[in-house]
């Protein structure tokens, strides 16, 4: 597929030029295929000088393909052909994006609701192999689901270290568990590459590869957008000085009609979590087709369409699906110096995580509601609800909030698969403020826009969704159940929204019909 960036509109025409030419004044497309580490400042220089593998990638990931495709062949040969996912963030979002567009079945367990876990678990034990991959090693919510599938593959008289193959980086306390107990397979990430940077290393290609998908022609579709950065004006730098030019700071991705089912949702944290810091930032937003943020878009909203026709105000990338991960990872380098931040560190990640262990470990007593209304108990941070006493007007109080430039996020810590029709109150959210909404699922969220959310400029309203567990899951090993931790991770990151002067209401589901009341309230 041929790749090319267009671009309408005479202000963004006019910014982005000025753009390209201060950038290539700068020898910055030559200094950056060089490694070069300075290109965001003495600040980034260290992060920035181990975290620029992914311009080395295709190399490095094309020597695991033999033994990845071995490996798949001997485990269709046994009968197992179900690929199951445990990982969050950049492990789970670009391989569930290539096996959508390739039209194979892979199951993504992204998240720590026990309704959620427990499905993924009730899946034909015997014919299923499970991909264990964290970059750190010890990413918590990962760990519990390994956990969980260990705990099953016994229980059903499998033996659980020959269905579990790992991806992580090397040294990693996840590599060395998995050496010690001998699991199936073990492929090793490069270590210079960010997890929001890693769709085509092992992160990417081997959960794909084992489901099926054809990682040889991915790679291939990346190269050939790799040969086209040393040339002056490549489309990835026509993007990226696009992003980063002007005052359009809210990324619109109209990618409904594309044919790579789930890609807003990549670019969405490659977006979010490298450029929201320091005050600044840019907003990926996400939207359906005929979204109202494409029918008007205000001052502040730059609509960009993945593989379709040019927005009248706007810019559209057409490219096949490994090309795009390449051009926007460099898009976003870019966009990085042009923003004067440093796009490789997620100063504001952690704090979110701490806060989830601090509430798991101590238990403090249950926060009482503001209110009740129906099947909704709501809670707020103070002084947004002086006086409210129904859900309508909980909602309007939030809402009241908005500032100029601002946006509404909405975070569901629920079943993104049970309660999937929630995501549509994102539509009538924008339509009801005129203002960007973005609908994220907690905790997958907190791995990607959650940098943004407090890092970023002080623009936001927080709606948090949450539900009453109904039927808990233990986690083996731990003293804590799924209930308690994903409960956990929504309060301990309103509270660190809370720090940082954002006003958050949640929403907690108590009744069978709570979602829906919440769906009526929000329309």
């Amino acid at each position: 597929m041929i790749i090319s960036v267009n671009v309408n509109g005479d202000g963004l025409r006019f910014h982005q030029r000025r753009a390209l030419d201060a950038l290539e004044a700068d020898g910055f497309p030559q200094k950056l295929l060089a490694h070069d580490a300075t290109l965001w400042g003495a600040a980034a220089e260290h992060e920035a000088s181990i975290r620029l593998g992914w311009l080395d990638v295709i190399d490095v990931t094309w020597k695991l393909v033999p033994e990845l495709l071995q490996l798949r062949d001997a485990l269709r040969a046994e009968g197992v052909d179900h690929v199951v996912l445990c990982g969050m963030g950049g492990s789970s979002l670009a391989p569930e994006v290539i096996c959508r567009t390739a039209g194979v079945e892979l199951t993504v367990l992204d998240s720590t609701h026990p309704d959620q876990v427990r499905e993924a678990l009730a899946c034909d034990l015997s014919k299923t192999v499970v991909v264990v991959s964290s970059k750190s090693g010890g990413t918590l919510e990962t760990d519990s689901q390994r956990r969980s599938f260990v705990e099953a593959f016994t229980a059903a008289g499998l033996d659980a270290k020959q269905r579990i193959v790992v991806v992580t980086d090397p040294g990693s306390s996840l590599e060395r568990l998995a050496r010690d107990e001998g699991y199936r397979a073990v492929f090793l990430a490069d270590p210079n590459v960010g997890g929001r940077y890693s769709a085509l290393t092992a992160f990417g290609v081997v959960p794909s590869a084992l489901a099926g998908a054809d990682v040889e022609l991915l790679l291939d579709q990346g190269w050939a957008a790799f040969s086209r950065l040393g040339e002056e004006d490549n489309p990835a730098l026509q993007l990226g000085s696009t992003l980063g030019a002007d005052n359009r700071d809210k990324i619109v991705l109209d990618a409904a009609a594309s044919p790579l089912p789930g890609f807003g949702d990549w670019a969405e944290q490659l977006i979010a979590e490298s450029t929201g810091k320091q005050g600044t930032g840019l907003l990926p937003v996400v939207v359906e087709p005929s979204a109202p943020e494409l029918q008007s878009p205000a001052g502040d909203l730059h609509v960009v369409r993945i593989n379709g026709e040019t927005p009248p105000v706007g810019t559209s990338v057409a490219a096949n699906l490994g090309q795009q991960f390449v051009l926007w990872e460099y898009a976003v380098a870019v966009s990085g110096r042009l923003l004067g931040i440093n796009p490789f560190d997620q100063p504001d990640v952690e704090s979110a995580k701490q806060a989830a262990r601090d509430i798991v470990e101590h238990q403090p007593e249950p926060e009482e509601p503001v209110f009740v209304d129906g099947n909704v108990e709501v809670f707020a941070t103070p002084g947004l609800l002086d006086g409210q006493v129904s859900l309508v007007s909980a909602v309007a109080a939030l809402l009241a909030r908005i500032p100029e430039r601002g946006y509404v996020a909405v975070q569901a810590y629920l079943d993104r698969h049970r309660d999937a029709r929630l995501s549509l109150v994102r539509s009538s959210l924008a339509r009801r403020t005129a203002r960007p909404v973005t609908f994220g699922w907690g905790p997958r969220f907190l791995h990607s826009t959650g940098q943004y959310h407090k890092g970023g400029p002080p623009l936001g309203v927080f709606l948090q969704i949450t539900g009453n567990v109904v039927e808990d899951l233990a986690i083996p090993g731990r003293d804590f159940t799924y209930g308690t931790l994903i409960a956990a991770q929504a309060v301990g990151d309103a509270k660190v929204l809370e720090q940082h002067g954002r006003p958050v209401l949640r929403l907690n589901v108590i009744g069978s019909k709570g979602v829906d009341e919440i769906a009526k309230a929000l329309s």
